[in-house]
């Protein structure tokens, strides 16, 4: 916890502001989807805001800023707590800013979307999708996801096949950053120093507006095809991932995967599930591409129908698999995994003959740098934190890159970097931003 303050002081500095108190209130607003890991669970579920500030515009946001720098009051800022890691957690206290009111849709043209941190995608999809765009990248979670809370907590999802991740160069163009201090004064980021301000968690400014590339928005149709084998699967996966196709999404489950997450319906017990988001102009490669490794097609819908609804295929991919197999089974956690190209299947093959069923296999193929990468977001039987950290480093010496999602400093899970650290000194010179998500963040004397 952060030293006692005057909440009184901080009502009357920013008095526009909505502010609670209430123990629910703040037990609410400390929270996010870090539940996914036992470990963090266990570690994180104590921690709790002092207050939530809720500002309405960009001008009470600035207020909040400021009174919290004056008296030294830590600032954990809040889109929709769809993240994984903690990253909106407060670990020691004080103020969590929820952004979710600041929501504008600032300006659509010439494939760019500007909006304000809290707009939630779905709707920035849908404004966009009028003009004949779409977003490039989103979360399972966009139907809930902030725009700010995506870029400073997520990496990417679906179409991660086509654009990558959001940290590619092109993605995201532009931010309005305010500094934590007590006279913050917005400043512009754009081009290749905007990287810097990703997946930060909000430590090293607060995001106000961003700017979003966008892309043309194509006739999609979501597929799904099965195989009685999983290698086949993995390898029909890498195919279409390298052909000349247009995809939005593709993901490989292994078949004990899909009676977990509610597809029994859609996948005959014991087979192995492709999921897809295709273009139309598409589906005659894909077909033939399944059929020469014995794959059907078992289920087929238009993206555009089911879009936004929890019909779409989109809702047991990435981590909404994670989150329908635990509502199932609460001894599930995950893994997050990059398969190197070039090794990748030879890789997949391996790490799943290992560990058989203590490990499932869930993989998201994506771009990594315009290169077809694949990512494994494995089902976990959790038995206790050291085999999960056995696990984890079986892998890492196998050559399986592992970005720790059981973890909620920045630096331990291999997300931080030089660039992040500099504007951390220049934008919160007292370490007051989230303090607690970094190894080294300048809040003296303070340990998680």
């Amino acid at each position: 916890m952060c030293a006692a303050f005057d909440l009184a002081t901080l009502r009357r500095q920013a008095p526009e502001v909505e502010w609670l108190d209430d123990e629910a209130q703040r037990k609410r607003a400390s929270r996010d989807f870090s539940w996914f890991s036992p470990v963090l669970k266990r570690a994180l579920d104590c921690a709790r805001a002092e207050a939530v500030a809720r500002p309405a515009d960009q001008s009470q946001a600035l207020a909040v800023i400021a009174a919290c720098a004056r008296q030294g009051v830590p600032l954990t800022l809040r889109g929709a707590g769809t993240g994984n890691y903690g990253q909106c957690v407060p670990l020691h206290g004080g103020v969590v800013m929820d952004m979710s009111r600041l929501d504008r849709i600032l300006g659509i043209a010439d494939g760019v979307v500007r909006v304000e941190a809290g707009a939630r995608l779905a709707d920035i999809d849908t404004a966009v999708r009028e003009h004949g765009w779409e977003l490039r990248l989103m979360p399972s979670t966009y139907r809930m996801a902030t725009a700010g809370g995506f870029y400073a907590g997520g990496f990417g999802g679906i179409g991660s096949i086509r654009y990558g991740s959001l940290e590619e160069p092109g993605n995201v163009l532009a931010a309005k950053v305010a500094p934590m201090t007590a006279r913050p004064e917005p400043i512009e980021v754009r081009g290749m120093a905007v990287r810097d301000l990703y997946h930060a968690y909000g430590t090293n400014g607060v995001l106000l507006e961003l700017e979003y590339a966008l892309a043309p928005c194509l006739p999609w149709v979501e597929r799904l095809y099965t195989f009685a084998a999983f290698m086949d699967a993995a390898r029909f996966g890498h195919a279409l991932a390298h052909a000349a196709v247009d995809l939005r999404l593709l993901t490989v489950l292994d078949a004990p995967i899909p009676p977990l997450i509610g597809l029994e319906g859609k996948v005959p017990d014991g087979q192995c599930a492709v999921l897809m988001v295709v273009s139309r102009t598409g589906v005659e490669v894909a077909d033939a591409l399944a059929a020469q490794g014995g794959g059907h097609l078992a289920f087929e819908q238009d993206h555009a129908a089911a879009f936004g609804t929890a019909r779409s295929l989109i809702e047991y991919t990435w981590n909404h698999t994670t989150l329908r197999a635990l509502r199932r089974d609460q001894a599930i956690t995950y893994l997050q995994s990059d398969f190197p190209p070039g090794q990748a299947l030879e890789l997949v093959e391996a790490m799943r003959s290992r560990y058989g069923a203590e490990v499932l296999m869930h993989l998201e193929f994506l771009r990594r740098g315009n290169v077809p990468s694949c990512a494994g977001l494995q089902l976990v039987r959790y038995r206790s934190e050291a085999r999960l950290r056995e696990i984890i480093a079986e892998h890492r010496a196998a050559g399986v890159y592992i970005a720790d999602p059981h973890t909620w400093l920045l630096d331990e899970g291999g997300r931080s970097n030089p660039g992040q650290m500099a504007l951390k000194r220049r934008f919160d010179p007292h370490g007051l931003l989230n303090p607690g998500k970094l190894t080294t963040d300048g809040y003296e004397g303070l340990k998680p």
